[in-house]
Order: C-alpha cells, then sequence, then structure tokens
C-alpha cells in the first residue's frame, strides 16, 4: 500500500510540474511576470487586514499630509489616513467591481452566445441585434443610467457596466459557438438523442471555455479603468471606503499641498494591474488561437 501511495504521488506531482511548465512555456517571460504580478496583488488584498499597519479608516490630523516617514512609508492623506493602508485595502473595491462585472457580462453574453448560435434564425438575429445596440452605447453611459436610477454607489456602477460589458464577450462567443454547432461531435451527439440543452452544456461550453476566459481577462483590464474612472467621477465607490480611483482624486487635491504619494501610488497601481491583465488576456488569446 505505502508503494502504490508514493508511485501515485509521484505520478500526480510529475503531472503537476508538467502541466505548471508547460503554462510557463505558453505565458512566455512576459506573461509569468504579469501572472506573478497579478497573483501578488491578490495576495495583497486577500491579506490586508493582516499586513495594512494601521486602520484605513482611522484620521490622524498629526499626520495630515504628512510625508513618508519609518511609520507611514506613503506618508498620510489630508485627513492623516495612512496611505499605504488605504492602498492595501483600496484593492478590495478596485478589483472586486471589476471582477463582478465581468463574471455576470461573461454568464450573460455566453448563455446569449450559445442560445443564438444553437437557435439561429429569428432567435440569432434578435440577439444579433440587440447586442449591435449594445456594443454601439459608451459603457459609462449604462453606468451613469443605474446611477440615476439607484444613486451613487457601486451597486448601480456594477450592474450598469455589466450590462456594457455584455456583447464584448458575446460576441466573440457566438462567432465560435456558431463554428462549432456545424463540427461532426455535435451531429454525432445529436443522433445518440442527446437535448439541445445536454450538448450546449455538455460539449459546447467545455470547448468554448479557454476561448471564453481570454476574452474575459482581456475585458476585465478595461473594467478596472472604467470602474477607477467613475469612482474618480465620485459616482462609484462612495467615501471614506478606500478605492485607488476615489485615491486619484483626493490625492490630486493633496499634491498641490506638497504630498503627491496618494495620487502617484493609487495611479501606479491601476497602471501595472491593468497592464499586466491586458497581457496575460493577449497570451491567453494568442494560445487560444494557436490551438484553433
Amino acid at each position: 500500500m505505502t508503494a502504490l501511495t508514493t508511485r501515485v504521488r509521484g505520478s500526480l506531482g510529475s503531472r503537476a510540474r508538467d502541466g505548471a511548465s508547460r503554462a510557463v512555456r505558453s505565458l512566455g517571460p512576459l506573461g509569468v511576470t504579469a501572472a506573478a504580478l497579478l497573483v501578488l496583488v491578490a495576495l495583497v488584498t486577500l491579506l490586508a487586514p493582516v499586513l495594512a499597519p494601521y486602520d484605513p479608516d482611522q484620521p490622524d490630523l498629526f499626520n495630515a499630509l504628512g510625508g513618508a516617514s519609518a511609520a507611514h512609508p506613503l506618508g498620510g492623506d489630508a485627513l492623516g489616513r495612512d496611505v499605504l493602508s488605504r492602498l492595501m485595502w483600496g484593492a478590495r473595491t478596485t478589483l472586486s467591481g471589476p471582477v463582478l462585472i465581468i463574471c455576470l457580462s461573461t454568464i450573460v453574453g455566453t448563455t446569449l452566445a450559445i442560445t443564438a448560435a444553437w437557435a439561429g434564425g429569428k432567435v440569432d438575429a434578435i440577439v444579433s441585434r440587440l447586442l449591435d445596440i449594445l456594443f454601439a452605447v459608451p459603457g459609462i453611459v449604462f453606468a451613469l443610467i443605474t446611477v440615476a436610477v439607484l444613486g451613487p454607489g457601486i451597486t448601480g456602477v456594477v450592474l450598469g457596466l455589466a450590462v456594457a460589458y455584455t456583447p464584448y464577450v458575446a460576441r466573440v462567443v457566438r462567432s465560435a459557438a456558431l463554428r462549432e454547432r456545424n463540427l461532426p461531435y455535435v451531429a454525432a451527439a445529436w443522433v445518440q438523442g442527446r437535448s439541445a440543452f445536454a450538448i450546449c452544456v455538455r460539449h459546447l461550453l467545455p470547448n468554448l471555455r479557454p476561448l471564453i476566459i481570454a476574452q474575459s481577462v482581456s475585458a476585465l483590464g478595461f473594467a478596472v479603468i472604467d470602474l477607477a474612472a467613475i469612482s474618480f467621477l465620485g459616482l462609484g465607490v462612495q467615501p471614506p471606503t478606500s478605492d485607488w480611483g476615489l485615491m486619484v482624486k483626493s490625492g490630486l487635491d493633496s499634491a498641490t499641498r506638497g504630498q503627491p504619494l496618494e495620487a502617484l501610488g493609487a495611479g501606479l497601481l491601476i497602471v501595472l494591474v491593468v497592464a499586466a491583465v491586458i497581457v496575460l488576456g493577449d497570451r491567453l488569446g494568442q494560445e487560444e488561437g494557436g490551438r484553433r
């Protein structure tokens, strides 16, 4: 039993190493660097309650607009709140919002795309026209409409941007689903008596999954920018919640008063995260294109 267990563990370990090696080769040095940066940001986001040296919402008037020091490596904002702590906590709202936006738009977009591709005819025509209309309207317009209805806050912005990002996923998935629908394995499953729902879920969707993931990751970077921009305008995340977009806005005023680290730190993190997501999405897209 011990020998068998050892062989099984060795086999699993070998497969894991082979899988990791293939992933590194497919991503390339730039893709691996981008993925490592995103993993680091994710870890800091999850561990913010442990890693942050101060309460991000606790004012300290003695540290108002304070410069970098041993106690406050990035200084304090206009209310004396520790900038480093707010950056760590701000990653939660800055990144969780875009992730939720992409998850919602991917679920809705994929459902519409596969339904249109499978049904064809009038259903496909109606879905296609709907996607064209959504694609023609800037995402920020949807966000402004939902904010006007629901009021300022993260909920309305997430819902509005989720609607705006739906066609970005749906149009690509629909084109791929139309190709997959005409392949022999779909006809074989249909001849075997499987239902349309079973074929779509068990056969079409698994084959489309790599493309869906690549498209969703690529869209995530733009969702980060849009949500940060809307928060910068004061319509998204509301004070005193820590958010990188809000910190850029408040940091601009602090910069004119001699404390630029808040705006610089938040702005640099947004740029790095967006660049890493776009690079990773591009590498995944190239890998998916190579497989096809």
